[in-house]
């Protein structure tokens, strides 16, 4: 376990936001989370847990104490003649053990490639992309009781996952620790290409495989979402809104090219990014902030802007679109006030 005080958080959080901690704790085992839990320290300071960083905007410093896990390791739980189980680390990077699925000929997790961050987000934010989601693979999530330090082991019914949503972020929201995911792989592959702008990237492939199709997640990503380290950035900041049937037929009558997925016989999946979009903002910058003019869903820290600064030109983004559209667009970042 390590304990830094007055640590800055610069480079754990993709933003690229210039706060700090004043104490920053990294444990490698449940037994060291446990003793930390019943800590002085956590006792007598606030505390929040990150993963990557890679979903944050720090609004301010940070007064009291960062969590971050080094639970490492993969190991084979189970194994059946279709199946593989795969218990993982907590902090271990999620796109390495998406790599790793690839290279074993293990499906279910390509279409999640590049997805910044680490394994233990993944069933708190139920991260998806190109038709897949995280809970299509997850077996079960195991746990620690921040209250009591004991070890809980979720299901995947229990998890109650949503779209980019779980128990974790509703009714147990900062009351568990996530320190391992087990998920279910399948060992004969089918692939799914038939979302969006990978059913039309995967032409450009002499066949569909599981790398190929890891390989085309991988192009279209790195086309669309600039890199951190260059421009800082969370990724796509806002969900898609889903909204009613009958608002949508409404929409479609004055936008008839507007995009949409189909969620159910009363809703409709429509993507943020295109309402913001219409809306004007793409490539737009306010100060040190701005739209990325590849992606509209990506707002970028242009260098040296705070977090007040981003969300300022979010407020912005969601009055236009409720304006124009009528659709309240939410922020997928998690925002940490000091």
């Amino acid at each position: 376990m390590r304990t830094l005080e007055n640590f800055s958080l610069l480079n754990h959080n993709t933003f690229g936001v210039d706060v700090t901690a004043n104490y920053f704790v990294e444990y490698d085992n449940i037994t060291e989370l446990q003793q930390l839990l019943g800590s002085d320290l956590l006792k007598e300071n606030k505390f929040f847990h990150i993963g990557g960083g890679s979903n944050l905007l720090f609004i301010n410093d940070y007064e009291g104490v960062i969590l971050h896990s080094q639970i490492k390791g993969k190991e084979i739980s189970k194994e059946s003649a279709d199946h593989v189980w795969i218990r993982v680390g907590a902090g271990e990077n999620w796109d390495d053990f998406v790599d790793y699925c690839v290279e074993n000929q293990l499906g279910g997790a390509e279409n999640l490639s590049l997805i910044p961050g680490e394994v233990g987000a993944t069933p708190i934010q139920n991260i998806g992309a190109y038709g897949v989601e995280v809970k299509d693979i997850i077996q079960s999530v195991d746990c620690i009781e921040i209250s009591t330090g004991k070890q809980k082991t979720f299901s995947n019914k229990e998890c109650a996952f949503g779209y980019r949503d779980s128990i974790f972020k509703q009714g147990f929201r900062n009351k568990y620790v996530v320190c391992y995911v087990t998920y279910k792989l399948a060992k004969h592959y089918t692939p799914n290409v038939s979302y969006g702008s990978l059913s039309t990237e995967i032409l450009n492939y002499k066949e569909v495989n599981i790398q190929t199709v890891r390989q085309a997640v991988i192009a279209i990503r790195k086309r669309k979402l600039p890199e951190p380290k260059v421009l800082g950035n969370a990724g796509s900041f806002f969900m898609n809104p889903i909204i009613a049937m009958e608002h949508f037929l409404q929409l479609q009558q004055l936008y008839p090219d507007i995009p949409s997925f189909h969620v159910s016989d009363k809703h409709i999946k429509v993507p943020a990014g295109w309402l913001i979009e219409q809306c004007g903002w793409k490539g737009k910058s306010i100060g040190k902030v701005a739209v990325h003019g590849s992606q509209a869903l990506v707002l970028i820290n242009k260098g040296g802007a705070n977090g007040l600064d981003i969300i300022y030109l979010s407020d912005k983004i969601r009055e236009s679109v409720k304006e124009k559209f009528n659709i309240d667009i939410i922020p997928e970042v998690n925002i940490i006030f000091g």
